[in-house]
């Protein structure tokens, strides 16, 4: 991503660590027949439906080696029954979320909240005329969230997606067939995504990304996170050092049946010109990793973390 010279091996794609796809385990047929199915009955039919489909899940191979290493860092004390318990748990708010998402581009039954004085203090941030960097993680419904921004805030935004060519999930845009209020930005198309991201706050836009998981060449920095330390991209503190942006961190737990919550967590202002080096950005990504971590601790079935992304054990 921006400022990639030379690719390692530590700033390899990361569908390609461990075997790691975003792709759904489901196959399109399933898929199909929840989307019929919300059209027909609505979001409660889903959940039914969803409730066996979560508990076949829960036998599979592979869905029980994707969740194991973060749960086993979560709950570390938990006994076998324990760990299979949480792992429903996870597998369960994940697939809630899904189909809210679904839900909300069939049936727009969709709802964000926000409290009134975090909007302020984004438009306060938003009017010093440098743009904005929302960053957040994939807790809750962050997919839906950071599409509303644009419809709730009345300003630009811009989101960094990325969709595996091969995914089966649709966004709720995919279902309504009309063209989204917000630009869509790859993380994988190199020089381009990285001008675009630029272009986004020089027209004082809201750049919305993730900052937990690597995309494409992103240079990352390894920082601390629940006992062992994880390899982030600084792609967002390095564009903030570029532009003289700030950075919103926020997430958005799931809190109902259709209900997210937007959460600001920490708000980051770099300075300008600290060049390329990881180690310049290390300390915003620390708090990053911080508020991502203090986050997981108040809602640990809603960080859809199915990867090892620890590189180092402690």
């Amino acid at each position: 991503m921006i400022g990639s010279q030379q690719k390692s091996s530590r700033q390899t794609s990361l569908q390609h660590i461990d075997g790691w796809t975003s792709r759904s385990i489901g196959s399109r047929l399933q898929h199909a027949i929840f989307y019929r199915l919300i059209a027909i009955g609505g979001r409660k039919a889903a959940y039914a439906l969803l409730f066996w489909v979560v508990l076949w899940f829960m036998f599979k191979p592979e869905a029980i080696r994707r969740s194991a290493l973060y749960l086993a860092r979560r709950f570390p004390d938990a006994t076998a029954l324990e760990l299979w318990r949480h792992r429903w748990r996870l597998q369960w708010e994940l697939g809630k979320t899904l189909v809210d998402r679904a839900v909300a581009g069939i049936n727009e039954d969709f709802s964000v909240e926000t409290d009134p004085r975090e909007l302020e203090k984004i438009y306060a941030l938003h009017s010093e005329g440098t743009g904005l960097i929302m960053l957040s993680a994939h807790i809750g419904a962050w997919q839906m969230s950071m599409s509303v921004l644009s419809e709730c805030l009345s300003m630009p935004v811009s989101v960094v997606l990325y969709r595996d060519p091969g995914d089966l999930d649709r966004h709720y845009f995919d279902h309504t067939g009309e063209t989204p209020s917000f630009s869509i930005i790859d993380p994988a198309g190199g020089p381009a995504s990285a001008i675009a991201m630029v272009q986004t706050l020089q027209k004082l836009g809201l750049l919305c990304m993730m900052g937990d998981r690597p995309f494409g060449d992103s240079q990352l920095c390894r920082v601390p996170f629940m006992g062992g330390l994880i390899s982030i991209p600084y792609t967002a503190y390095y564009l903030a050092s570029v532009t003289g942006s700030p950075i919103v961190i926020f997430f958005s737990p799931r809190i109902g049946p259709g209900k997210v919550r937007n959460v600001i967590a920490d708000v980051l202002r770099v300075p300008p010109g600290l060049g390329k080096k990881p180690n310049a950005y290390e300390p915003y990504a620390r708090r990053y990793a911080k508020a991502l971590e203090e986050r997981v601790a108040i809602d640990p079935y809603q960080f859809f973390n199915f990867f090892n992304m620890w590189e180092s054990h402690g």
